[in-house]
């Protein structure tokens, strides 16, 4: 299994926290993000990690090396400018027919080989690895028709959705969607697979999942890190 990180990001909405380390970098628990992820990665049987820097692409390489202290092989490609979430992926050369990408930001215990055979075995173009999550409205909510009449009135609704985890599984194919230099991310680049004719698949996972790109969820994964590491770091 081949893996692309995706770790170019300023991480603005992570300040104060990455004003000196890149949001890969930053600690959860006694480790940075970026090598809980590596070690997981390891665990699931890995072969290459190629980590796509960006700001701070200097601090990344430095504490990753070669990722041979991880039993992992780990190459780099640098973004000259910011390429969103997609893009870069047309800067790496020999990407195998189908291949792992994930933000370097995630604190997850998703089974990533299972993720990826289910993606084989489906023979997906794409496949988004989902989450069940949901959101409290702390006001009435009210509903109208387009005379202003209303027509349904719900207090402190709770909303149920199924959100990305910034977890994938891609064809090689779906590089050929992306320009060259093109800033796009990641859901323009799955809606133009589906847009070609081919099919976008999502597997949902009722694993552990938090985006520690905010200073709430940043903390709240500090918690739960510190209440039980071996969920997310197995012992050898």
């Amino acid at each position: 299994m081949q893996v692309v990180i995706l770790a170019g990001g300023k991480g603005t909405r992570l300040k104060p926290y990455t004003l000196s380390f890149p949001k890969s970098l930053v600690p959860v628990g006694d480790f940075p993000i970026l090598e809980i992820i590596l070690k997981q990665l390891a665990a699931a049987n890995a072969t290459e990690v190629i980590i796509s820097t960006g700001h701070l692409a200097e601090l990344i390489m430095a504490y990753c090396k070669d990722g041979s202290r991880w039993g992992l092989k780990i190459r780099y490609v640098r973004e000259d400018k910011p390429l969103n979430t997609a893009g870069a992926l047309k800067l790496i050369p020999d990407l195998e027919e189908n291949f792992l990408v994930m933000n370097g930001d995630v604190l997850t215990d998703l089974d990533y080989s299972t993720f990826f055979k289910a993606h084989l075995e489906r023979r997906s173009s794409a496949t988004i690895s989902a989450y069940s999550r949901e959101s409290k409205i702390d006001f009435g909510v009210i509903q109208t028709d387009e005379r202003g009449v209303l027509t349904n009135y719900i207090e402190k609704p709770t909303y149920h959705f199924k959100v990305s985890m910034g977890v994938y599984a891609l064809h090689r194919d779906a590089l050929g969607l992306i320009e060259k230099d093109e800033a796009i991310g990641m859901p323009d680049l799955l809606l133009r697979v589906k847009a070609s004719g081919k099919e976008v698949h999502s597997i949902e996972s009722k694993c552990y999942w938090l985006d520690i790109g905010r200073v709430d969820d940043y903390e709240k994964a500090q918690e739960t890190f510190a209440a039980d590491p071996a969920r997310f770091i197995k012992s050898p």
